[in-house]
């Protein structure tokens, strides 16, 4: 689905990416771990083209790279983005209905992310600033979900989160993937990435260093090491 190749991004002089491939497979979750400042999140908004870069993101075959945000976005692509963004002077209904404004059959998707979030059912009338951390990243997750992606992107997910809400919304990645949809998480949680992911991608200063199955690099010497506190 999204084959990415020779990616660069810059932030003035700075390179913060450097020349990295990326190949996400249809119906797969594809993580990208490394610490803080690796160019993860750079990674990412580049797939949206709001960051400045060279090279080539081919989506379904065609290179996106050069297309506008809006555009990427009306492609079937959602970015979740780090810190949730949500709409904090609005309630979770109307971020919802944001979230759909590629969609115009939205109102049954919307019933439909109140099942997969029972915990928004009860405030869904409340304002989303008003909400925990957690609630407020199901409603940035389900505000994705409103515009029927192919393809999921996730930044940081469980960033400040319990435990508890952490191993629930990664219950809920692995049922969207089951679903159909293709997702391309960015976590430093690297053995929640690990756990639910098919494929990982290792990046530090912003080149990858490693790739291979996650179910071969949760026992690798160097990633326990590394990133799993072995």
């Amino acid at each position: 689905m999204l084959n990415i190749s020779n990616l660069s991004v810059y932030y003035g002089l700075i390179k913060a990416v450097k020349d990295i491939n990326i190949e996400v497979k249809t119906g797969t979750i594809v993580s990208l771990i490394g610490s803080n400042g690796a160019g993860k999140t750079s990674a990412l908004h580049s797939i949206v083209n709001d960051v400045k870069k060279t090279g080539t993101v081919l989506y379904d075959g065609v290179d996106i790279a050069k297309y506008p945000t809006h555009k990427i976005i009306q492609q079937k692509i959602a970015l979740v983005p780090e810190g949730r963004r949500v709409f904090i002077n609005l309630t979770v209904d109307e971020n919802l209905k944001i979230g759909a404004y590629n969609n115009p059959s939205y109102g049954d998707l919307k019933e439909k992310m109140y099942e997969m979030f029972p915990r928004l059912v009860a405030k869904r009338d409340q304002l989303a600033g008003t909400m925990s951390g957690g609630e407020q990243q199901m409603l940035a997750i389900g505000r994705a979900l409103m515009s029927a992606p192919r393809l999921l992107m996730l930044d940081e997910p469980s960033l400040g989160l319990a435990p508890n809400i952490v191993s629930e919304l990664f219950g809920i990645i692995e049922q969207l993937k089951k679903e159909g949809i293709t997702i391309l998480l960015v976590e430093q949680n690297a053995y929640a990435a690990l756990s639910v992911s098919d494929w990982t991608y290792v990046l530090e200063n912003g080149e990858i260093v490693m790739s291979d199955v996650s179910s071969k690099l949760i026992k690798s010497d160097e990633i326990i090491s590394k990133y799993l506190g072995g």
